[in-house]
């Protein structure tokens, strides 16, 4: 039944193309975030304009990603993320091209909205060529979106300020897009999932029309904690050097410039962690690592003691995102990945703004704390989840007729 889907060529040739993408797609978040500077200055926006409209990113990403989990169940997701990837790269540009606040807002949005699709389908097409090729490849995925984002941050320092910002997007879209058409021949369909359908359509009909299994939902708060730790290593590493630490200049990049060496790292080589080790402890002893990590970081009193905790985040926090969307996808399907996705995507929208309004009033340390606490929550849950995933499984070999969806 799957002899047409499964030959190793073929799926190490969708492994290839799914790893483009991911690289794309990093690099179109790195020529957003270095342009973003130029564009508040053509609209003369404040700061908070430009709050509102990083907001709305993470707005039309939350409306679409539950939608593709569906469309991925119903149409594969080598078809979505075909349609996605394009979609996702030439809305880049127009942002570039309204004259306004609130074109900015709604082009925006149109373009969180194409990226957050494309998050869901490119991950369940990793899920697909992992099935396939029977080993782990959802980390070196991640590393290559990482690594897209190095390569769009380099190309930037070159141009921008010294080639009109949109000769500058223009040239990466062109690029990025041409990539996702060629990558997007090569990717697989999906295992078939006409048994889950089946499952899915008869058995428990008013729990699905609820929408979430409590398995979907305890890794969707997994995945919530640990972006809102991510996001918080992001977005605060270069202020916690600067106002805590008082690092001038460069030196104050020290902290963030360690957090996303190691996080690329560890994504590179995640796969090879995760088959000797396995998932959960993957996410349960990263998720320690991370919260260890962050406490030296807090508690330095210097930068190379701090650089080196921030280190450890990354390097802990590396895989947890990666693995916990594979679980997904192996025991939930693409409709899994979605729901989860979706959740943990809330940490990035709201964990920058909570750990700004704790630091405000009880200072930049504390509000680290709180993306301390949830590292630890991870290690403290993953158990429950994996254990969850494990009882599924059980169930479904047990009970194939009953069971909620596919066994991992």
């Amino acid at each position: 039944m799957t002899a047409l889907h499964t030959h190793p060529d073929h799926a190490e040739s969708a492994r290839r193309a799914v790893s483009l993408i991911f690289l794309v797609n990093g690099a179109f978040f790195a020529t957003w975030a270095v342009n973003i500077p130029g564009l508040r200055d053509a609209l003369t926006l404040s700061e908070a304009q430009i709050g509102g409209a990083l907001l709305a990113i993470g707005l039309g990403a939350l409306i679409t990603m539950p939608l593709t989990g569906g469309w991925t169940a119903r149409y594969g997701s080598g078809p979505v993320t075909r349609v996605a990837v394009v979609m996702c790269m030439l809305s880049l540009a127009v942002p570039f091209l309204v004259p306004n606040y609130l074109g900015l807002v709604l082009t925006l949005t149109l373009l969180g909205a194409a990226n957050g699709s494309l998050d869901v389908a490119m991950n369940a097409q990793g899920v697909t060529v992992e099935q396939t090729l029977k080993r782990p490849v959802l980390s070196r995925l991640h590393a290559y979106f990482s690594l897209g984002g190095v390569l769009g941050a380099g190309l930037g320092t070159l141009l921008v300020g010294r080639v009109p910002m949109l000769t500058h997007v223009l040239l990466v879209v062109g690029v990025t897009t041409l990539a996702g058409i060629l990558a997007g021949r090569f990717l697989m369909p999906d295992q078939p999932v006409a048994a889950t359908s089946a499952k899915e359509t008869s058995p428990q009909p008013s729990r699905r029309r609820v929408g979430i299994s409590s398995a979907a939902l305890l890794l969707g708060l997994l995945c919530f904690l640990g972006m809102l730790s991510e996001g918080a290593n992001y977005d605060w590493a270069a202020l916690y050097f600067r106002d805590i630490l008082k690092q001038e200049g460069g030196s104050a990049g020290i902290g963030y410039t360690a957090f996303v060496v190691t996080m690329t790292l560890g994504r590179w080589f995640g796969d090879q962690a995760r088959g000797r080790l396995g998932d959960e402890a993957i996410v349960r002893v990263g998720s320690a690592v991370t919260a260890l990590g962050l406490g030296l970081a807090l508690l330095a009193q210097g930068p190379v003691f701090a650089a080196f905790g921030f280190a450890l985040s990354g390097l802990g926090l590396s895989n947890v995102v990666p693995v916990l969307y594979g679980a997904a996808g192996h025991a939930l399907a693409g409709r899994g990945i979605a729901q989860v996705a979706t959740i943990g995507y809330g940490g990035f929208l709201l964990g920058p703004p909570l750990i700004g309004f704790v630091a405000q009033h009880a200072g930049l340390r504390a509000a680290l704390g709180v993306a301390l606490a949830g590292a630890l929550l991870v290690a403290l849950l993953g158990g429950g989840a994996f254990a969850l995933l494990r009882r599924r499984a059980a169930t479904a070999q047990v009970h194939p007729a009953g069971a909620e969806g596919p066994a991992s």
